[in-house]
């Protein structure tokens, strides 16, 4: 795929000034920012991007001193010894052939954002390199940030998630809700980003928040009532601009050839002995990480730290040897030694990513490293040579995959699995998948796709699908690759796997603990998530419909009140025509502007008004509307797929650290639940005539992790008892009896319990509390005295992981802290709360998967009766024939709650409906 890469200039070089010593060169110009940014352009060159820009802030004021004078007031001057870098900086970015981007009114981020989404709408993969958390408004599909110096990558709502605790359309509240101290952007008064995220996580949106401001009790609802003439400014402030007027468009930044000569001047004056050295030998060849249609290269995320060595065997980076079989003949002599093989490397090639809608266009199989042979099944373009019948075929090599004698192995394969069981071949034996033998190896480590791997194991630079394919628009489908390249390009998937296989598994071997993570947990649920994603889940159409209906008519119920509000009728949906209508006819203040100074009539403008006149508040209703109606009532039916009629997920295993699962395509895990509306969205998945839908869900697992790892007797107690753990909790903080706990007591004691398991500080709970920072070290204080077990665990995580540099959960799953012993403060203390929190979520997802092997095995002789369709966090979904569901509720639960033996019990909650709403 197409590449833009983004860079954030100014962040960079404000990162790296603050991060890295104060260098210098032999003449005593100060180099360290510089070296910092010259860095990452040659990691970003690396990658070799199609197109790229390295964006500044031009000088002189933007449209958001115009909306706010003190915008960024508080900034002291550049210091003198960062200044002196910044032209050096600028030349070397233009020598190394960076298109540099400056435009007036408008900041770097600004600019950025409008060619992130031009570059997305293209179908351009669009990266960002920025360390400035503002970003994260922007990830969607397509877009993604990455902080080359950190090591850290966004790169889905999941992601996001899970560093802020909202979506990213939501950040931008978050962004309100705290302020920004640095661009002097004043929030709600001691709200910091937790107390920014559950308002949100409660509410919604910034605008639920201040309409349930007077709901909101203590002294932070005080402060949030405070701030609320200001809450829409914040949010016009720190939203990034995404339609700013450029001169060009993604396509006109294409790298230039780079001047040799200056950047060796350059690097020679400033002392940058690596990159003259590199320049001067010529730059390593570069991977690009991306799985293509024809190439299940699996998932990734970048590295945080972790054991890994390249190998260092020469045998294992040269280039093989690969066969085309296009002959009877041949594919006897294959299917030979394939009988012969023990461990069989296997890949697939598809015309699509979508596993559900993929036609096989060829097989390549590897059994020894260094040689593998290519299938080719359905190449189409014209010329094409003779190639052997599909069906017979795959008839043939049927026996093969379903001998589970024959130990095969993949990367990424339940792509592959799904592709080949939907071409009449199932496969028993799937032993070893390379992404998830480095996934458990260190599940923050690089990306963990077959590209990344080959180069950071073997030392081998892969064929990429675009030196087979091209890119852009003209890429042309695998089925339309020319045998001879396509031969070239799929055997290799089944050698390199097999080679990288021969390194990983003795890692693995050498890691006892590791190993059994792997082999107990993650590859006996390859074939389990590709059944649960194979069954798939019902939606009711008519629903939907009812509910867009029922949007519909709302809306027009809004339009309808707007226009007796104007006086007349006009478009809701024309920002030109409000602009008319509110501030030229109405006379309402034009509060915001947009970069060309017109009125703005986005959200934040209207909120900002919508105290002076009803009808911004009416524009804003009917928006809400219409954003619900187009993404989910009236986006979900257009994902059921045609041949099965429901709509089919893809799980991710190598994707969180922490081993979470995470689901895209659709993301049925943010389906909002906050509100009536979004409730009613589960209603929509429902089960056949005759059928019923089931869910299960833990309860309260991660705390009953914490009793079992602190082995506290009062916890222990409390959840042996089957008591409120909240509430027992309150009764030990505040000194009463049970039966005296308040509601505010208990909510109080509930955020002290799941707050000091996300290590929560003193500052952090009153915040949360609206109480002094004193009383909220006394319930701290209290706690610990109650549960000193808790304490104690606290202390030996943190140490264990100060010594080892990792921590892990009960079955042995390890997290890599990167910054548990240096960084910043900052930094390190982000480190220990990761410390705490790490074993409890990591163990509740390994005890998840455990729960869903065994509930599968069980399955296994009732498929025809009862089906596992959705893991969505600690909850499985399940969907049985009416009469079987007695029998279900008594032995998923069961075997859910027997999926990890904990010192109190794992109790599971279950529901049954017609809908998932009514089971949940």
């Amino acid at each position: 795929m197409t590449k833009l890469v983004l860079i954030d200039g100014s962040s960079y070089l404000f990162r790296a000034f603050h991060a890295l010593p104060p260098l210098s060169n032999a003449e005593g110009e100060p180099t360290g920012a510089l070296f910092g940014v010259v860095n990452m352009l040659r990691a970003t060159l690396k990658e070799k991007p199609e197109y790229a820009a390295f964006v500044l802030d031009a000088s002189g004021p933007t449209f958001r001193d115009a909306l706010y004078p003190e915008y960024k007031a508080n900034r002291p001057p550049m210091p003198e010894e960062l200044r002196a870098q910044v032209e050096p900086m600028i030349r070397i970015v233009q020598a190394l052939g960076f298109p540099l981007l400056r435009v007036d009114g408008v900041e770097a981020d600004d600019v950025i954002g409008t060619l992130a989404l031009q570059g997305a709408a293209q179908g351009i993969d669009v990266t960002i390199s920025t360390s400035d958390k503002d970003f994260a408004q922007l990830v969607r599909p397509g877009i993604a940030l990455v902080n080359t110096m950190s090591g850290s990558r966004l790169d889905s709502a999941e992601t996001v998630m899970e560093k802020f605790g909202v979506r990213p359309e939501q950040i931008v509240d978050l962004l309100a809700l705290m302020g920004d101290a640095i661009d002097n952007v004043p929030g709600v008064e001691k709200c910091g980003p937790k107390t920014a995220a559950k308002w949100l996580a409660e509410y919604g949106t910034l605008d639920a928040v201040i309409g349930h401001a007077d709901g909101i009790k203590g002294k932070i609802g005080d402060n949030l009532r405070a701030a609320l003439p200001r809450l829409p400014l914040n949010r016009e402030l720190v939203t990034i601009k995404t339609d700013v007027p450029l001169d060009g468009g993604p396509e006109t930044l294409t790298l230039r050839e780079r001047d040799t000569d200056a950047l060796r001047e350059l690097y020679a004056r400033y002392g940058f002995n690596q990159a003259l050295k590199e320049l001067d030998g010529g730059a390593p060849t570069a991977t690009v990480a991306e799985k293509e249609p024809g190439r299940a290269r699996g998932t990734g995320r970048v590295a945080t730290t972790g054991p890994e060595e390249p190998v260092t065997d020469a045998s294992l980076s040269v280039a093989g040897e690969y066969e085309t079989v296009t002959s009877q003949a041949q594919l006897d002599a294959l299917v030979a030694r394939l009988r012969q093989a023990d461990e069989i490397a296997f890949d697939s090639e598809t015309d699509s990513l979508d596993p559900m809608r993929a036609n096989l266009v060829g097989l390549s199989f590897a059994v020894e490293t260094g040689k593998a042979v290519y299938l080719p099944l359905a190449h189409d373009y014209p010329g094409v040579p003779a190639q052997l019948d599909r069906v017979m075929v795959l008839e043939t090599l049927a026996p093969i995959f379903a001998d589970a004698g024959k130990r095969k192995l993949g990367q990424h394969g339940k792509y592959d699995l799904h592709v080949l069981r939907r071409h009449g071949v199932e496969v028993d034996g799937y032993a070893d998948d390379t992404m998830l033998e480095s996934f458990v190896l260190n599940s923050g480590s690089n990306r963990h796709d077959m590209d990344s791997l080959a180069k950071r194991f073997l030392g081998y630079d892969t064929v990429k699908y675009e030196q087979v394919a091209g890119k852009g628009a003209k890429q042309i489908l695998f089925s339309q690759v020319a045998i001879d390249d396509a031969t070239r390009y799929a055997a290799e998937d089944a050698d390199i796997t097999l080679r990288l296989h021969r390194v990983l598994r003795p890692k693995l071997a050498a890691e006892p603990a590791l190993e059994g993570v792997y082999r107990d947990i993650e590859m006996p649920l390859v074939p389990v998530l590709a059944r649960v994603e194979a069954n798939g889940v019902m939606i009711d159409g008519a629903e939907l419909r009812r509910q867009s209906a029922d949007l519909s008519k709302r809306m027009l119920a809004a339009q309808q009140k707007a226009t007796e509000l104007a006086g007349r009728t006009f478009n809701l949906d024309s920002p030109k025509q409000l602009q008319a209508l509110l501030f030229d006819e109405l006379k309402l203040p034009a509060v915001l502007k947009t970069p060309t100074g017109q009125p703005s009539t986005n959200e934040e403008a209207l909120e900002a008004i919508a105290d002076q006149h009803e009808l911004p508040r009416v524009i804003l209703e009917y928006r809400g509307l219409a954003k619900l109606r187009s993404t989910y009532t009236d986006k979900l039916p257009e994902m059921v797929d045609p041949d099965t009629g429901r709509v089919h997920t893809s799980y991710h295993q190598a994707g969180a650290a922490t081993g979470r699962l995470s689901s895209t395509d659709p993301n049925l895990q943010n389906i909002p639940i906050r509100t009536d509306d979004g409730r009613r969205i589960r209603k929509a998945f429902v089960a056949p005539p005759g059928r019923k839908l089931v869910a299960c869900d833990y309860s309260q697992i991660e705390l009953r992790i914490m009793a079992h790892l602190s082995e506290d007797p009062g916890l222990v107690r409390a959840f042996e008892a089957g008591a409120d753990i909240h509430k027992a909790t309150a009764a030990e903080v505040f000194g009463r009896r049970l039966e005296d706990v308040t509601g505010n007591e208990r909510r109080a004691a509930k955020a002290i319990n799941f707050g000091l398991m996300y290590g929560m500080s003193a500052f952090g709970l009153a915040r949360q509390l609206g109480i002094s920072r004193g009383e909220a070290q006394d319930y701290i204080g209290t706690y610990f005295s109650r549960y000193p077990g808790v304490r104690d665990f606290m202390e030996r995580t943190r140490q264990q992981a100060r010594e080892h540099g990792y921590v892990e959960t009960v079955f042995g799953r390890r997290l890599y802290l990167e910054y548990i012993t240096k960084g910043t403060q900052g930094q390190r203390a982000g480190a220990e709360r990761a410390a705490i929190n790490a074993p409890m979520q990591g163990t509740a997802a390994d005890i998840i998967k455990r729960a869903m092997v065994s509930v599968d095995a069980w399955l296994a002789e009732h498929r025809e009766r009862a089906l596992m369709i959705l893991q969505v966090h600690d909850e499985l979904v399940f969907e049985a024939e009416a009469d079987f569901v007695p029998t279900l509720l008594e032995e998923a639960p069961a075997r859910m709650s027997a999926a990890a033996q904990l010192s109190v019990p794992l109790v599971v909650d279950s529901g049954v409906g017609d809908n998932w709403e009514e089971a949940h």
